[in-house]
Parts: C-alpha cells; sequence; structure tokens
C-alpha cells in the first residue's frame, strides 16, 4: 500500500537530501508521483535488442547513455545479456537501475585490460545491477557520494587476487567540508563475491559501520566508507 506525502520541491525537482534527482526514490517515498516517476518514457533506457534507435531516450550501451544523459538522470539498463563496460567515466549525478526483478538479470562485466567497470567522480546511486570484474575492481570511486543499493559485486579470487577488489576509493574529503558535499560510499544489501577485499581505500576515507548477513549460499553487506 503506498503512503501518500505532500510538500514542496524546489527546483530542480526531486532534489533530495543526497544531492540528486532521483526519480527511483521519488517512487518509493509518495505513490503520487508513482506515475511520473516510474514512466519508461521518463527515463534513459539501454537496450541492446532495440532495432530502431532513432526512438528517443533509447541508447545501445551504457557509455553512450551516460553521455547523453543531464545530471539527475536515471538510466535504466534492460535485463537479460551481457552489458560490456570498461572504465566509463561518471562526472555527472546519474542512478543507474538493472530493470530486472533482481540484480542476477542485469550484469556488467569489465574486462581484464580495464581497471574498473564503472568510474565514479560525482554524487551518483547504483541500484539492482550485478557488476563483474575479470581483474582490477567493480566500481572506481574517485569523488562525490556513492550509493549502492541491492547490487551484486563480483571478483576474480584466483589468481592474482591481490589486484581484484570489488571497490576502490582514492577520493580524499578536508576537514570543515559541509556533510552533503563529503566524499563517501554506502552500501546497502548488497553481495560481494571474491577479490582480495571488499574495499581498498587509497585516499583519506575509511571503512564504517560494518553488518554482514550470512545466508546458506551468500553473503549480504551494509557499511559505510567516510572520512575519518
Amino acid at each position: 500500500m503506498g503512503v501518500s506525502c505532500s510538500f514542496s520541491v524546489s527546483s530542480p525537482p526531486f532534489q533530495f537530501s543526497f544531492g540528486f534527482a532521483d526519480r527511483h526514490h521519488a517512487a518509493l517515498v509518495c505513490h503520487r508521483w508513482h506515475f511520473l516517476a516510474c514512466h519508461p518514457r521518463l527515463w534513459l533506457r539501454v537496450d541492446r535488442s532495440v532495432k530502431d534507435l532513432s526512438e528517443p531516450g533509447v541508447y545501445p550501451d551504457i557509455e553512450t547513455a551516460v553521455c547523453a544523459a543531464r545530471p539527475g538522470d536515471t538510466v535504466l539498463i534492460a535485463a537479460g545479456g551481457i552489458h560490456q563496460t570498461s572504465n566509463i567515466q561518471i562526472k555527472k549525478p546519474l542512478c543507474l537501475i538493472g530493470a530486472g526483478e533482481l540484480p542476477d538479470d542485469t550484469t556488467l562485466i569489465c574486462s581484464r585490460d580495464s581497471e574498473s567497470a564503472l568510474e565514479f567522480m560525482s554524487t551518483c546511486k547504483l541500484a539492482n545491477l550485478t557488476v563483474r570484474a575479470e581483474l582490477g575492481c567493480c566500481l572506481l570511486h574517485r569523488s562525490g557520494r556513492l550509493t549502492i543499493d541491492g547490487c551484486i559485486l563480483q571478483c576474480e579470487s584466483n589468481p592474482l587476487d591481490h589486484l581484484s577488489h570489488a571497490i576502490v576509493t582514492t577520493a580524499t574529503t578536508p576537514d570543515g567540508i559541509p556533510p552533503l558535499q563529503k566524499n563517501c560510499v554506502s552500501v546497502m544489501r548488497t553481495r560481494i563475491e571474491g577479490g582480495a577485499t571488499a574495499v581498498l581505500t587509497r585516499g583519506t576515507l575509511s571503512l564504517k559501520q560494518v553488518r554482514v548477513i550470512c545466508t546458506r549460499t551468500s553473503l549480504f553487506f551494509w557499511f559505510n566508507v567516510d572520512h575519518h
């Protein structure tokens, strides 16, 4: 059952506390916005099966969609098949969501000759996706507030596992920066498999508030990577 809410929003619309417009979040908190937030025509879509790429908002690969997106856009990535992602730099606030029912339904794979699948240089959100790195890291965090919600991060465990990490952050946050402008990583109900360590920090951030739920087949993680 949806929950009704009523309040005013400033321009740009849907400006939430985590720093960018997120239509997916809006749909979850207010059923009055459900149609506006979730209508596929309001999302950028990545769908390799679409033959007519002249349709507005539809792109053949993630890199093209990211380049075309405006700050605050949501990119819906089609389920089924494999999406190749290698060193894709995201320099603007975006939300990337897998279109399947489960994160296993939408898989991003990074090739062995790449440093990472996705490289984040702005406030972004990743949800309902599987990201697999054959070598290197799944996600490289340079700056911004990165939120990873309900994803699966998979790394190779053998050989050369010392080069394989789910998340690498090189961000630094000087003292005196307002909380909403700080660089950080937040991970929620995410499976992390393989790799030498789940998180490698090369800047001033450190791992905090770790929680783990163990099931018969998987480990689900909640944690923050934040300033000391």
